[in-house]
């Protein structure tokens, strides 16, 4: 589910333009790239960070600096007008960043064997959790965006991607 969803983030927001990318589906929803970033960066913070204590893709990329947007923040329990406010790169960058992240976590996932998925972190909002829990609030959180996701490409008229 992971990788297929990922790609075909990555896929449908590659071909957007700038406005279709910042889109917003109503007053009070993300843009299409707001979502798009949270997905990946949850992913990469999360695997890399929180799990190994690396640094994500995202700072060894240095996107923060190169794009302007949070070092350390993945978009959770962020003010949704700080949100609304961001603007991000063209669709194609923050399509090959996600595709980046997924390829560097995606050995790290396959190796994962029944005992490192009991150990247990504290990750905000979630309390103390296995990672296990944490994988499926990744997938299951993802699953949420992705729709958002669909729903405004829709909209916009374009070819949703198929989740």
């Amino acid at each position: 589910f992971a990788e297929e969803s990922l790609r075909q983030v990555a896929a449908g927001i590659s071909g957007l333009t700038e406005d279709e990318l910042h889109f917003r589906l109503h007053p009070t929803s993300n843009s299409i790239a707001w979502d798009a970033w949270h997905i990946f960066r949850t992913v990469d913070n999360l695997v890399h960070f929180v799990f190994e204590r690396e640094e994500p893709v995202w700072l060894q990329q240095g996107l923060d600096v190169k794009w302007n947007l949070p070092r350390v923040g993945q978009g959770t329990s962020m003010p949704p007008e700080e949100a609304w406010a961001m603007r991000f790169p063209p669709g194609d960058q923050l399509a090959q960043y996600g595709l980046d992240a997924w390829e560097a976590v995606k050995p790290r996932i396959a190796a994962m064997d029944d005992d490192y998925l009991q150990v247990v972190h504290h990750v905000y909002p979630w309390g103390d959790r296995t990672r296990l829990f944490i994988l499926g609030k990744i997938v299951s959180h993802s699953a949420k965006h992705l729709g958002y996701i669909a729903g405004a490409i829709g909209v916009l008229g374009r070819q949703a991607p198929s989740f």
